[in-house]
């Protein structure tokens, strides 16, 4: 009985592997194994950094309303905990949006927590 290989689905496996590492540099673009771990590799770290993305632009969105809180004379912790009391539950994203773009608004919410 001759051995059986499904060579149709092999192919196709090495061929999404080799399509999906299309532009990188050298034998990891073209040779199957370098490329797998290329491919690993790469798929690991963009798995990490999706998770390291929303911690980075928290930490923006902090920084960029403790600039503008210091700017009316209070701070970030102050700033936060006054909106807590005062049951204003705008997110960290749109407040560093108004402290950017909208100085005023910001400036409002600002004198209406202190």
């Amino acid at each position: 009985m001759p051995r059986s290989v499904n060579a149709v689905a092999s192919r196709k496996r090495r061929k999404k592997v080799l399509k999906a590492t299309r532009g990188y540099f050298g034998a990891r673009s073209n040779v199957h194994t370098v490329a797998k771990n290329a491919l690993d590799k790469a798929m690991a770290y963009a798995y990490r950094d999706r998770k390291n993305k929303k911690r980075a632009f928290r930490r923006l969105w902090i920084a960029r309303i403790n600039a503008g809180a210091r700017l009316e004379g209070t701070t970030y912790s102050k700033l936060m905990h006054g909106l807590k009391q005062n049951n204003i539950e705008l997110n960290r994203k749109v407040l560093a949006d108004l402290a950017m773009n909208h100085n005023d608004a910001f400036k409002s919410i600002v004198s209406k927590v202190s």
